[in-house]
């Protein structure tokens, strides 16, 4: 799709066009209206500099990371880099701020870059409609991105994720076969789909074993483990859980200095799980139970579906893996 489609599907001319991008005001009213509606429909992203452009390589991979600050995604960009070299590719790297529309930024990062595929590593895409990619023909892997199975073979869209509400329901109930009750939960916020997945397993958790849902028990460290810090710092003011299951390994390592800076001990005092398999959950002292997302494989599953696709070889699939909980000394049983 370039600026002469447009002008076609418009009945202008692509002179119009352009002074409607450019926003121009020398347009009547109703034919930029007209060419901004058929720009919509369409999706259609103007080229920024059609200069630059036109030396960017066509051999582009782009990975799309949702946050600057979030390392469990960030270790998985080196396993995805080695097979876009191998493959004979570059890859060109983005980051997304937390505010942004993950959708429209996947659209603007395809267009604007010339991509042959891309690879969201995390990011919310609740809103996408089944014509949502419809002129975008470039395979797109949405990896640790919480979407129904039922997105399958939708568009050009594939998807690799674990059950996270499974998941973090198994890690609540190794908790409560502990004899634990009083049980926080970290989460990053209310809009965040994997830890939204994950505060349902939770909430699903405690009510099968009928215990009570306490809001105060509720925390938003935002993945970031100073916040998190600070969250369990005012919560221990006020209360001690004999628990804190956080949501992220980052944010256990947070929940955790709170609680030894309280002159409290970890795995006596108060457990804590946490929550992907980071490596520094088994460095940190104690070492912390943390649920072991298979990071890993999805990011091998990730790269080499992507070429699969572009190889012509199979069709949009969605993928959910195995979590396995990991025991660390940072839990006790009461």
């Amino acid at each position: 799709m370039n600026i002469k489609d447009i002008a076609r599907l418009s009945g202008v001319g692509v002179s119009t066009v352009s002074r409607v991008v450019n926003n121009h005001p020398d347009v009547k009213k109703e034919t930029r209206e007209h060419v901004l509606n058929i720009i919509k429909e369409y999706n259609y992203i103007p080229n920024s500099s059609a200069r630059v452009l036109k030396q960017i390589s066509t051999k582009n991979i782009g990975i799309l990371i949702k946050g600057i600050f979030n390392p469990f995604l960030s270790e998985m960009v080196s396993i995805i880099s080695k097979k876009i070299q191998f493959e004979g590719y570059t890859m060109l790297l983005q980051h997304t701020e937390v505010e942004e529309d993950d959708i429209e930024s996947t659209l603007r990062f395809i267009k604007e870059r010339k991509l042959q595929g891309v690879i969201c590593l995390g990011g919310k895409f609740n809103d996408i409609q089944e014509d949502t990619f419809k002129h975008i023909d470039v395979p797109i892997i949405l990896t640790s991105i919480n979407l129904p199975v039922a997105m399958n073979n939708k568009q050009h869209v594939s998807i690799i994720d674990i059950n996270n509400e499974e998941a973090a329901y198994k890690a609540v109930n190794y908790l409560i076969e502990k004899g634990h009750k009083d049980i926080s939960i970290m989460i990053c916020d209310e809009k965040e789909a994997a830890s939204l997945e994950r505060y349902k397993g939770y909430c699903r958790a405690l009510e099968e074993s009928n215990i009570p849902f306490d809001k105060e028990n509720v925390l938003k460290g935002h993945y970031l483990m100073e916040k998190a810090y600070e969250e369990t710092i005012k919560l221990l003011q006020n209360k001690k859980p004999t628990a804190i299951f956080a949501v992220s390994d980052s944010m256990a390592i947070g929940v955790a200095k709170a609680i030894t800076d309280s002159g409290l001990q970890i795995g006596q005092d108060i457990s804590i799980v946490g929550f992907d398999g980071m490596d520094i959950a088994q460095y940190y002292t104690p070492t912390i139970t943390t649920v072991k997302q298979p990071r890993e494989e999805m990011a091998k599953l990730s790269a080499d579906l992507l070429f699969e696709q572009l190889n012509g070889n199979k069709q949009s699939i969605s993928i959910l893996l195995d979590a396995d909980l990991i025991e660390g000394n940072s839990c006790i049983e009461i």
